[in-house]
């Protein structure tokens, strides 16, 4: 999809159907080796205790398969869908269930894999949320956080990197669903929605 001999010199690149995307601000080799690093550490937290890995689509879907494949534990997978976005590019503070859980959280160590949190509303809800459930535990592992964009306080657990509060396309992270399957992760220079 990204034509390499036509990349930018601000770091950018061209797809091959004409779109250009912004600078890289995490490389795909930067992602693969902290999600690596990701792995081995909730590995080491939850030795005896295989986690429930619950991811929020659509957002975190390619986090997810990586980092399920970094855990050396047996571990279940389960997925959700909130809305807080629709297309736009700010959240509009208003979050939607989509899809619910398939599994019941009772007594379940339960470690939440989310693609980014800026604002921090809609991770508070997604908590307040998933502790009705009654799980043994609960903890998040966000890829991205935003730097200085969280409006609650917020216990992530595990953090890949903090970014600049820029909106961001690529590895899973959408803007009106395009852009999903870019490897890196860059800054969306196009039209706002």
């Amino acid at each position: 999809m990204i034509d390499p001999g036509t990349d930018h010199p601000t770091g950018g690149a061209r797809l091959e159907d004409g779109d250009e995307v912004g600078r890289v601000i995490v490389s795909e080799a930067d992602l693969q080796a902290r999600i690596a690093e990701l792995g081995a550490t909730i590995t080491a937290d939850y030795r005896g205790r295989p986690p429930l890995l619950v991811g929020v689509l659509k957002g975190a879907f390619m986090f997810m398969s990586d980092l399920s494949q970094a855990i050396r534990l047996p571990c279940e997978v389960d997925f959700m869908a909130v809305s807080s976005y629709g297309s736009a590019t700010r959240t509009s503070g208003v979050v939607r269930i989509v899809k619910d859980l398939d599994l019941d959280l009772l007594d379940r160590h339960v470690l939440v894999v989310e693609d980014i949190v800026d604002s921090g509303l809609t991770l508070s809800y997604l908590q307040r949320y998933l502790l009705a459930r009654q799980p043994a535990s609960l903890e998040v592992c966000a890829l991205l956080v935003k730097e200085g964009q969280q409006r609650t306080a917020l216990d992530l657990r595990y953090v890949g990197f903090t970014i600049p509060a820029d909106f961001v396309i690529g590895y899973g992270l959408d803007v009106a669903e395009r852009y999903r399957n870019l490897p890196a992760i860059h800054v969306y220079d196009g039209p706002r929605g």
